[in-house]
């Protein structure tokens, strides 16, 4: 399997995350979207969205779009559970994750991680935005470890990956110490610095 993206990406570390975790066997291609290199004919003809992350099987086939990419990974693995009510909360997660978390903490990460921009001139409703999601998480997680079952899913490696950077967008974590602590125990699990 290969998989194109951008290191500092938070949507392609989920997929590295989720790949290391289940000892995947992966070549990585550096895909800099600052660069174009994800509009070129190449690329545009495994993902004509133009967007990274992308999984190419060794059959050919291509795949895009990180929560899809983690739900394929995990298919009859421990990060995807098997009952149907715990499997639909894990979507509950990836969806919102996408809706309601990303748009913000990540946009607000590309404006000052990438493009260099101070902290004063994001956008301030995407803080509020941000701001109330990280909230919402600290609110499911406290006495909780992670966020569907007793044990780390794809829906906590989706969030983990621009959860644990929005301090880089600008957001304070110490402030709340549910998502703090499951920060730390998803790090364990994962194995990561």
């Amino acid at each position: 399997m290969r998989i194109l993206g951008d290191t500092a990406s938070g949507n392609c570390l989920k997929v590295k995350y989720a790949a290391d975790h289940l000892g995947l066997s992966y070549t990585w291609t550096d895909i800099d979207i600052m660069k174009g290199e994800s509009r070129t004919p190449e690329f545009l003809a495994l993902n004509p969205m133009g967007q990274v992350p992308v999984i190419v099987l060794d059959d050919g086939r291509a795949l895009g779009q990180s929560n899809a990419i983690l739900q394929y990974l995990a298919e009859g693995t421990d990060l995807l559970p098997a009952d149907a009510f715990d499997r639909a909360k894990v979507a509950e997660w990836l969806f919102w994750e996408q809706y309601s978390h990303e748009p913000y903490i990540a946009v607000c990460r590309f404006h000052m991680h990438y493009k260099g921009e101070p902290k004063e001139t994001r956008e301030a409703w995407r803080v509020h935005r941000g701001e109330a999601a990280l909230d919402a998480m600290d609110r499911a997680l406290t006495g909780r470890d992670f966020l569907v079952g007793p044990n780390l899913t794809i829906a906590d490696i989706a969030l983990l990956a621009y959860t644990r950077l929005a301090e880089e967008g600008g957001f304070d974590l110490a402030s709340r110490p549910a998502v703090g602590n499951w920060i730390g125990r998803c790090e364990a699990v994962l194995k990561l610095d």
